[in-house]
């Protein structure tokens, strides 16, 4: 009897394994154009598809949505999501601000409107920040000064207000106090990251649906007094604040912006246990939390 007795063969090195390539093989210099204005051609035709969608949504929200166009909460979101996925070459300053121009055109296309921006905190920085999250087909209306941002949004439909979120001149968020004042719906950039192109902190001020708004971190205007170092410090540990003197007594009108775990009640004891007295507060606006991108993910 005769057994057949298999013997594996010996092991293949990769590098041998692996065929050289031949000239026919080699990547073709018309080819890869041409496959580049094949996926060029593709973008072009998804944002007209997309285009087409809007034009429906148009119609859709006329019979049954009312209020602004603005969705902050959903921007947020996207942006976030593009971060996730987002791997290779192509810079991530890059792809965002190509999705923000899509975004806010789209949302353009559906209720116009404009931006009204405080250059005093810096002409090109804020700018840069205009241009890099809302394109150059929505008009841009500079104003030197808080108050003029925040008049000139109040008495439109639907137009966004730009105030850099560092301290400037005046206690500009009073004005937001009204029940009928528009508020605080955003925080740009949407996501943060270092040498980030547009990178000046920017509070966005508009009318939204109730429904639309990111709730995540509210913001709060509170007036104080017996401000100094003590409260000043005892804040820091708990909130991001913008303080700006308040003549009635040594006090100082604040911004602040609480995060989901911080409640008002806390952020007022820790006051008044540092040696100031609350006198007012009122909510002022709301917005997505601070998303963080690390270096690497750069």
């Amino acid at each position: 009897m005769f057994s057949l007795i298999s013997t594996p063969a010996p092991p293949i090195n990769a590098a041998m394994a692996k065929a050289p390539e031949t000239p026919s093989q080699v990547p073709n210099l018309g080819d890869l154009r041409k496959e580049i204005d094949r996926i060029d051609e593709q973008m072009h035709r998804l944002l007209m598809e997309r285009g087409d969608i809007i034009d429906r949504l148009i119609a859709v929200k006329k019979s049954q949505e009312t209020g602004s166009a603005f969705r902050p909460m959903r921007e947020a979101e996207m942006m976030r999501r593009l971060v996730q996925r987002h791997k290779g070459i192509l810079p991530l300053d890059t792809v965002e601000s190509i999705w923000r121009v899509i975004i806010a055109t789209f949302t353009y296309v559906q209720s116009p409107f404009s931006v009204h921006a405080d250059l005093s905190a810096g002409d090109a920085l804020m700018r840069d920040s205009a241009r890099f999250h809302f394109g150059f087909t929505v008009p841009f209306i500079p104003h030197m000064g808080a108050a003029g941002v925040v008049e000139a949004v109040s008495t439109s439909k639907g137009d966004l207000g730009l105030v850099a979120a560092v301290a400037g001149t005046g206690a500009w968020w009073n004005a937001l106090e009204f029940d009928t004042a528009p508020k605080i719906i955003a925080r740009l950039p949407f996501v943060e990251r270092a040498d980030h192109p547009a990178a000046l902190p920017v509070f966005v001020i508009s009318r939204v649906a109730a429904d639309a708004m990111a709730t995540e971190a509210a913001v709060w205007s509170v007036r104080v007094s017996g401000w100094g170092s003590g409260p000043a410090q005892a804040l820091s540990m708990l909130a991001d604040f913008i303080a700006v003197p308040d003549r009635a007594f040594d006090g100082a009108a604040l911004l602040v912006t609480l995060p989901h775990d911080v409640g008002l009640e806390k952020i007022n004891a820790a006051l008044v246990k540092a040696g100031a007295t609350v006198r007012s507060s009122a909510l002022v606006g709301s917005h997505a939390t601070r998303y963080t991108v690390a270096a690497e993910k750069v």
